[in-house]
């Protein structure tokens, strides 16, 4: 059956592809405008420039207000990507570097610093943070969502401290998902390919006469990779989720209730596996958990709000022979924003506590073995109108950890409208990343007498950032961005060799500097076909402090960053209810590990057959022999062509 519907939508496609040519499509597109209901002139560029925003500074403002380097991925983006899971869609945003290393393991960064467990980006899901506290990274094979009721992410490359907190050094990834109430009716999509199957059903209703909620299921299931020589590597994934969320709404008032559990189980690819025999592989990475999230919000007057929010997250990772993990965390925000004046204030405190369990083994401890930890933080920021187009924001936050104890995360913010549709705006930020469980108490093996001690005296990696950046639509139909940047960072980690010379430790010994520019646009060529680019440069410098002797991490710390990408999208309706997308991009050679410079182009050609109905085929690096992302070249997957078809039905109110 898939080989047939695989025929006739290459078949599709390619006539689309002809019709391309002729000279008279476009007037043909114009003609038919109207009689296409998701044309792209319904969401024109001005309207992107001013859809509400959050991110920024934790209240509503319009996305070209802004005084920071963001990037919006809207839900359409994701639906036109053709991407099946969260990374994958997140290599929309121009300013993030995303790798895959596996099947079912990616890396995301920003501004460098791209490694296997990138730790200098915050990352949130419905008000959730999503970093570990045990290497101050995110798991992305455990993080996912149902991607048709992702409403917008939003990106921000830079620091964020000031109002989310440590480890917001290089960026903030904030996934928002739809209200229930806009979700109603039932869901059904499929994905089948050549690497790759995924289901999901949702179901959603009333809930009373001012509420909704939706209830969902989706299972993924990934084939193994293969390195450059054609080994199968052991990686392949097995996952199952589901999840609800409410919503209500009632005079000044707003509250939300969401959760979601896993379960699956993910092959390790060497060095992890240890064994196989005929049934089983002794290495298979087990994981699991849940979450619960509230969320209430009351409305005092104009630009006047409180809201607090809970959650709960209880993860569960047995990697064998190595670790088995347990980690369970609450936290508890309060906000409030108001307006006097010409300011306009947002404060609030957090506090969050965690409980670690770890099972330890004889290559690896984590000791002690049993941890509660506990983070508490006060901010405020206050944008103040200097005058007509000038406005000034001062901000701060303290922060405890029971590691370093207090961390200062002051930023200055001036952002100035020179004309109607431009923005130019500098800032000027210090943040930190606070040690992790890996940093602070991992030793190697797992008892004396030990190689590696961990670092009982880490400190925060500390950054000081520096932006100017614009945002503007010159004419109508081109909205322009572009950021330069600073960084000096101090206290990176660095493994050092101990006195007595028969083990090591981690210390605080590099220091460096990043300098770069983020740069990405957007060009409506006609009412149906919308052009947009985005490029990085980076630069950087990294130095031993005296008394350091880890020259293996400066030569790792200096090759892993791509000094240049670029990326190209096309987006083009046609007629009779078709779209046909194409996206190109291109990243530069690392040095450490040493991974080529790759180019990649997918194709999505989409199909909307009825009301609430769409069928679509997708291709992913459809030309030259693959490449590789990230990791040596002997055990790093090679990433070749993918072709999958995907099915979407909406019925009832929600289609």
């Amino acid at each position: 059956m898939i080989p047939m519907f695989t025929k006739f939508f290459a078949n599709t496609m390619a006539a689309g592809l002809c019709a391309l040519m002729s000279p008279g499509l476009l007037a043909q597109q114009e003609a038919q405008k109207d009689t296409h209901p998701n044309a792209l002139v319904n969401l024109d560029l001005k309207e992107l420039m001013n859809i509400e925003i959050t991110s920024v500074s934790r209240r509503p403002e319009r996305l070209s207000d802004a005084a920071a380097s963001i990037f919006v991925i809207s839900g359409d983006d994701i639906r036109r990507s053709g991407a099946t899971n969260l990374p994958e869609a997140l290599r929309l945003a121009p300013a993030l570097h995303v790798v895959q290393i596996s099947a079912s393991s990616y890396t995301v960064s920003a501004r460098g610093f791209i490694s296997s467990s990138s730790n200098k980006l915050l990352v949130l899901i419905d008000g959730r943070v999503i970093y570990t506290p045990f290497f101050a990274g995110v798991f992305w094979d455990v993080q996912d969502v149902v991607l048709e009721d992702v409403d917008r992410i939003e990106v921000i490359s830079g620091p964020g401290g000031t109002l989310w907190g440590v480890n917001a050094v290089n960026g903030i990834i904030n996934i928002i998902t739809r209200s229930a109430k806009n979700t109603q009716g039932e869901l059904l999509a499929a994905v089948a390919g050549n690497r790759e199957r995924n289901g999901t059903i949702r179901s959603g209703d009333d809930a009373g006469v001012n509420g909704g909620y939706r209830i969902y299921g989706k299972y993924a299931d990934r084939s193994r990779t293969e390195t450059a020589n054609g080994t199968l590597k052991d990686d392949a994934v097995h996952r199952g989720q589901v999840g609800f969320r409410a919503d209500w709404e009632r005079a000044a008032d707003q509250f939300m209730l969401l959760g979601n559990a896993y379960k699956g189980s993910e092959g390790q690819p060497p060095p992890g596996t240890i064994a196989t025999n005929a049934k089983f592989t002794l290495g298979v990475i087990q994981v699991s958990g849940w979450n619960l999230t509230s969320h209430w919000k009351r409305t005092l007057g104009i630009g006047s709000t409180i809201t607090v929010q809970g959650y709960i997250d209880r993860t569960e990772r047995t990697v064998p022979p190595t670790f088995a993990e347990t980690l369970n965390i609450a936290d508890l925000q309060f906000l409030h924003t108001l307006r006097q004046s010409k300011h306009s204030i947002a404060w609030g405190a957090e506090y969050r506590y965690g409980m670690d369990r770890v099972r330890n083994s004889p290559y690896v401890a984590f000791l002690p073995a049993r941890l509660n930890q506990k983070w508490i933080a006060l901010f405020a920021q206050d944008e103040i109108a200097l005058r007509k187009g000038v406005r000034l924001s001062l901000g701060a936050r303290s922060e405890r950890n029971d590691y370093t104890g207090y961390e200062f995360l002051p930023n200055v913010r001036l952002a100035w409208n020179a004309a109607p549709d431009h923005l130019l705006w500098t800032a000027a930020s210090r943040t930190v990343r606070a040690p992790s469980r890996f940093d602070h108490d991992v030793f190697v093996p797992g008892s004396p007498p030990f190689l590696l001690t961990g670092g009982s005296s880490v400190i925060s990696e500390v950054a000081n950032v520096y932006e100017l950046g614009y945002r503007g639509q010159p004419v109508s139909s081109i909205t322009f961005s572009a950021t330069v940047f600073h960084s000096i960072y101090d206290h990176l980690r660095t493994q050092e060799i101990a006195p007595s010379r028969t083990s090591l430790f981690f210390a605080n010994g590099m220091k460096g500097t990043a300098s770069g520019v983020e740069m990405w646009g957007a060009y409506q060529a006609s009412q149906r076909w919308r052009l947009s680019a985005g490029f990085n440069g980076l630069t950087t410098h990294f130095e031993l402090k005296p008394g350091s002797s880890d020259t293996a991490g400066l030569a790792a710390q200096k090759g892993r960053d791509a000094k240049q990408s670029w990326r190209l999208r096309s987006s083009l309706d046609l007629p009779r209810q078709c779209e046909f997308d194409i996206t190109a991009r291109r990243v530069s050679a690392l040095a450490a590990p040493v991974v080529p410079a790759y180019s990649a182009v997918d194709l999505r050609f989409g199909w909307k057959a009825h009301r609430g109905t769409e069928i679509s085929v997708t291709g992913r690096n459809l030309f030259g022999k693959g490449h590789g992302e990230f990791a040596d070249v002997s055990t790093r997957t090679e990433i070749g062509r993918s072709v999958f078809i995907s099915y979407v039905s909406r019925f009832g109110r929600g289609s």
